[in-house]
């Protein structure tokens, strides 16, 4: 990437003074701001823009994204990315951030806020008060103190609701199946199933994100298992819980009330089903309405926007491998090594790709993503149309039929980071390894299906199979040589005197076909190979990652 690249930045929806000022500070970024555009606008705007920054209001849909044929990120003020796209994102190579630590705080104060509110009924309070009634003893509400709180979902918010809820004295428990044990221990929960988290507590308050898993997961099954004198509270997205089946539950009496922050549809309908019930709380969607909340997620994007854009840094991507910039710089050798092994796998076979598997064996447990997500760039570069980036090689390969694993493999006594690849095909399987030698961290292939070699990994390499016999390295050079073609380096490689032998031949500049038809000629070569591979190997820090190839 060229030092003076440019980026620039759209500013659809108003952000922090504060935040902005991390952008424009940015020589090699130009933020104009358009806060508050129009949906129609947008579309016509969208497509010279590198970065486009939104928070709710703003909807990302497909027909933006096609139209967006410069952009490389999109930044979420917020934690919530419903109003985008995100699978046509990804899948045109556009990586999607948020900002999942800014308003944690916030959303955690307003879930306490809420939940008093119903506990001591203190709007109905109020109301009752302004209208001369003084109803204590109708009114009476219940203590928090020994009760138990279900959370549903405990990322960052929901451990933020369990450490003030404990300060009250509620047991906490909950159900989120991707939580460590480890890290439950530490927020101070107890990891449930559902059913029993729904059968078991005083509250049960949701803090999970909405996806196709979690759309419409607390619905009349979930609430008939609650307790009658439970309460629910939804400070988190819209969908999760299914607002039909809630109002029927709340006017059966089958749970004693509710609170909800977030809608499926916002604003909501004057006519909703809830708003007419007296046990129940909404609020227009203030989790993250502070002064502190919108100062914190506007810092946070506007860092993540100039960083993602300018070193690569991926860490709260939502769909693309999360490495904060210094990691993935220390692992940027790796992941081109892994893009240049799999390039020259796709060099070796044009069959139809079934699956392909990355084993990496060395110190960085966090690489494996990244270096699968690499790999699978690699190999179909040459075979995609459209756009294709580390971000969107995945989705690509799902498309496609391409299965890819990847894992960690027993350390080898002779590198101390070595990658292999495996590619099975509709007829063959074919294997390449490459390691990074010495402090430097000097790249070489390593193994090419069972030959051992030892050659650079850059520019165009011939790979040459033929019968370990006398003369065939003598009769390549001098057709190369006769073909005006340079040899930088030439690795032979057999199993056994006299058997079958690899060669993999660097040379400068790209081989004509005729040369290669005449090699294949050659009685004793039984295949002949070339691939273009990037020539040098200044890694970048990861900026590259989000461009079209690695």
């Amino acid at each position: 990437m060229s030092v003076l690249e440019r980026y620039r930045i759209l500013l659809a929806d108003a952000i922090a003074e504060e935040g902005l000022a991390i952008l424009r500070d940015e020589p090699r970024l130009d933020v104009d701001d358009r806060s508050g555009v129009a949906q129609d606008e947008l579309l016509s705007l969208v497509g010279v823009y590198d970065a486009l920054i939104v928070r709710s209001r703003t909807h990302v849909t497909a027909e933006v994204l096609d139209r967006a044929r410069r952009l490389r990120v999109i930044g979420r003020a917020g934690i919530g990315v419903d109003n985008i796209d995100v699978d046509r994102a990804t899948r045109l190579g556009i990586v999607v951030l948020n900002a999942p630590a800014g308003n944690a705080l916030s959303a955690a104060e307003l879930t306490m806020a809420l939940l008093l509110a119903l506990a001591r009924h203190v709007l109905r309070a109020d109301r009752a008060a302004r209208q001369g009634g003084w109803r204590a003893v109708e009114l009476q509400g219940v203590e928090l103190y020994g009760k138990t709180l279900g959370l549903v979902g405990c990322g960052r918010i929901g451990s933020e609701v369990a450490r003030r809820a404990r300060a009250f004295g509620m047991r906490v428990i909950a159900y989120d199946p991707y939580l460590h044990p480890d890290r439950a221990r530490e927020a101070g929960v107890e990891l449930v199933t559902l059913p029993d988290l729904l059968e078991e507590s005083d509250v049960v308050s949701v803090h999970a994100p909405l996806t196709a898993e979690t759309r419409g997961l607390i619905g009349a099954q979930e609430l008939a298992r609650m307790k009658g004198t439970a309460y629910l509270l939804n400070v988190a997205r819209g969908g999760i819980v299914d607002e039909a089946a809630l109002a029927e539950a709340l006017r059966a009496k089958r749970i004693a009330g509710a609170a909800l922050d977030v809608f499926e549809r916002e604003p909501p309908p004057p006519d909703h089903p809830l708003f007419g019930l007296e046990n129940v709380i909404v609020t227009p969607h203030l989790g993250a309405a502070t002064e502190e909340a919108q100062r914190s997620v506007g810092i946070e994007i506007c860092r993540a926007v100039r960083d993602a854009l300018l070193s690569g840094d991926l860490r709260t991507a939502v769909n693309a491998p999360g490495l904060a910039g210094r990691a993935l710089a220390e692992i940027a050798p790796l992941v081109d090594l892994a893009n240049r092994l799999a390039r020259i796998l796709g060099g070796l076979t044009r069959s139809g790709y079934r699956a392909l598997e990355v084993r990496y064996s060395g110190g960085r447990e966090d690489a494996l993503t990244p270096l699968a997500a690499a790999a699978t760039q690699g190999l179909l570069a040459d075979v995609v149309e459209g756009p294709l980036n580390i971000v969107n090689a995945m989705a690509v390969a799902v498309e496609r039929g391409l299965v890819v694993t990847w894992s960690r493999s027993a350390a080898r006594a002779a590198y101390r980071d070595l990658l292999e690849l495996n590619l099975e095909t509709a007829d063959a399987s074919v294997h390449v390894a490459g390691a990074l030698l010495g402090e430097g961290q000097h790249p070489r292939v390593v193994r090419i299906n069972e030959y051992h070699v030892d050659i650079v990994p850059e520019g165009t390499i011939l790979i040459l199979k033929n019968r370990d016999v006398p003369g065939v390295i003598g009769r390549v050079g001098s057709i190369l040589g006769a073909a005006g073609v340079n040899i930088a380096e030439y690795h032979q490689a057999r199993l056994a005197a006299g058997g079958d032998a690899l060669a993999a031949i660097a040379v400068d500049g790209r081989v004509e076909r005729e040369t290669i038809e005449e090699l294949a000629a050659v009685p004793e070569i039984t295949g002949v190979w070339q691939v273009a591979l990037p020539e040098g190997w200044e890694v970048p820090a990861g900026a590259g990652l989000l461009r079209v190839g690695v």
